[in-house]
C-alpha cells in the first residue's frame, strides 16, 4: 500500500466484513450488521461512499446489483494502521508500548508466552 488510508472505526467495522465475505451486495452487509451493530441499509451505503471515496472499496456491477469489495490487502492496512498507532502513541517504539502494557498489569502471562514465541520464531528466521 503506497499511501495510508484513514479510516474511522466503523469503516473498518465495514473493510473488516468485506474481507470476510467479499465480493458482497449492500444487503448482504445489511444483514450481516444488523444484529452487531443495528446498522441500517442507509448506514451501510453511507459508510460504503465514504469509503469508496477514500478509495478503499469499489464495487462490481453485476445484474441486480453492486458487489463491493476491499481495494485494500488486509495486511497492508493493518500494518499501516498500526505504525500509524505507534508513531502517535509510543513515539514508533515497540519496547515502550510492551513495557508500558506490562507495568500496568494489562497483558496476561499468556501473551507473554505468545510474545515470547513470536519473538523466538523471529531469532530462527534471522539466523535462517
Amino acid at each position: 500500500m503506497n499511501k495510508k488510508i484513514n479510516l474511522s472505526e466503523a469503516e473498518w467495522k465495514v473493510i473488516s466484513k468485506l474481507w470476510e465475505l467479499e465480493p458482497v451486495t449492500i444487503m448482504q452487509l445489511t444483514a450481516a450488521f444488523k444484529e452487531e451493530t443495528g446498522w441500517d441499509k442507509s448506514t451501510v451505503i453511507t459508510l460504503l461512499k465514504r469509503m469508496e471515496a477514500k478509495k478503499a472499496v469499489s464495487y462490481v456491477k453485476e445484474e441486480r446489483a453492486k458487489k463491493y469489495y476491499s481495494t485494500l490487502k488486509r495486511e497492508d492496512a493493518e500494518l499501516a494502521e498500526t505504525k500509524s498507532f505507534l508513531k502517535r502513541i509510543y513515539h514508533g517504539s515497540i519496547g515502550l508500548m510492551v513495557n508500558s502494557l506490562i507495568s500496568q498489569k494489562a497483558i496476561s502471562e499468556d501473551d507473554l508466552q505468545e510474545l515470547q514465541n513470536i519473538l523466538n520464531q523471529a531469532e530462527r528466521d534471522d539466523v535462517d
